[in-house]
């Protein structure tokens, strides 16, 4: 079931300065995310990520197109019926957003001092998300004692605490570092599965993408120009941008520089076994090249697994007599795609 639906949604923010021309932050921008999934929005600065969060949230209102919400169109409601959908709709920050002048407790219990929710029910609430994100011995600190990965922990029980369905994620992890992003992220994961609650990521990290997300949708200059599953964009991105994502986290197959220092280091014949076709296929390759008396090193690459699905490229240096090497090559092509370096380079 789609929960959060675009329909040709485009956003143009008036020109702030005299004589400039008005921004089209978002153009033309359709995208379904289905109920209980993690979506994530990848793209560079200004690709126009962070607009479509506020469309989603109502902070904004396109310009043009429609934002639907569990099949409600929200550019048609009033203030009043907003305010109660953005109760359905928790939001996260890069920079946490607490409010320093309150303990741990009273920053989780904000929302629901808002929503005018009895004080029995607000501790009982705040004791009970305390307790999910790992919290319970912080409730009488303040945001000053806490690392970062302990304020983006407050950040999420306080956007949990009215129970929303959906939850926005803005660059929820750029301000930690790696070992406490992954942490968040693992929390993350268990309030999409545990809680049932679906989850729009934004981020610049395709490697938060990789860790959390069922699905990837890439934007540049207010445009989606790529999207699907995150095995589908990790293991075949179509386009450029989207390449350049997939290659900061992606070994791919060394070309340029990269097989220039690889031939200058090993003298053998170079060759990039795909194993998109699954992992079995190395261990046919592996034994295809020993049996015609082939040496091979494995000197590029890597392989990946997403959700239990593996792809990736090996490159390996190849040694032995040309003709030996030539019917291994032949043989090994019949378990797997052999990709020769001298017709790439």
């Amino acid at each position: 079931m789609t929960l959060i639906r675009l329909s040709g949604a485009t956003k143009i923010f008036d020109a702030t300065a005299k004589d400039a021309e008005p921004v089209r932050a978002v153009d033309d921008v359709s995208l379904d995310v289905a109920a209980g999934e993690i979506c994530g929005i990848i793209g560079y600065s200004g690709a126009g990520k962070s607009t479509v969060l506020r469309l989603v949230n109502a902070l904004e209102l396109p310009t043009s197109g429609s934002v639907e919400i569990d099949g409600v169109d929200i550019t048609r409601l009033g203030e009043r019926e907003l305010r109660r959908l953005r109760g359905d709709i928790g939001m996260i920050f890069q920079q946490f957003n607490l409010f320093e002048s309150r303990t741990v407790a009273g920053n989780v219990a904000y929302p629901l001092e808002v929503a005018g929710a009895p004080r029995a029910e607000i501790r009982t609430r705040v004791a009970e998300l305390l307790e999910f994100v790992g919290l319970t011995g912080k409730a009488t600190s303040y945001p000053e004692q806490l690392s970062g990965g302990q304020k983006q922990r407050v950040g999420i029980a306080r956007a949990l605490a009215t129970s929303p369905r959906i939850l926005l994620a803005d660059e929820a992890t750029s301000a930690l570092d790696p070992d406490t992003t992954q942490e968040v992220l693992a929390l993350l994961k268990r309030v999409n599965t545990e809680l049932g609650v679906t989850i729009l990521v934004i981020t610049h990290e395709m490697d938060v993408i990789r860790t959390i997300a069922d699905r990837v949708v890439v934007m540049e200059h207010g445009r989606i120009i790529e999207q699907g599953t995150v095995f589908d964009i990790l293991s075949a991105p179509q386009h450029a941008a989207t390449a350049r994502f997939v290659a900061s986290i992606i070994e791919d197959v060394p070309t340029g520089d990269d097989l220039d220092a690889l031939r200058a280091r090993h003298p053998g014949r170079i060759v990039t076994l795909d194993v998109r076709e699954g992992a079995a296929a190395q261990g046919d390759v592996f034994a295809a090249l020993a049996a015609h008396g082939v040496r091979f090193e494995v000197v590029h690459g890597g392989i990946n697994d997403i959700r239990g699905r593996v792809f990736g490229h090996l490159t390996l240096a190849l040694t032995g007599e040309k003709d030996a090497v030539e019917r291994a090559i032949a043989a090994a092509s019949a378990f797997a795609t052999l990709i020769e370096e001298d017709a790439r380079g």
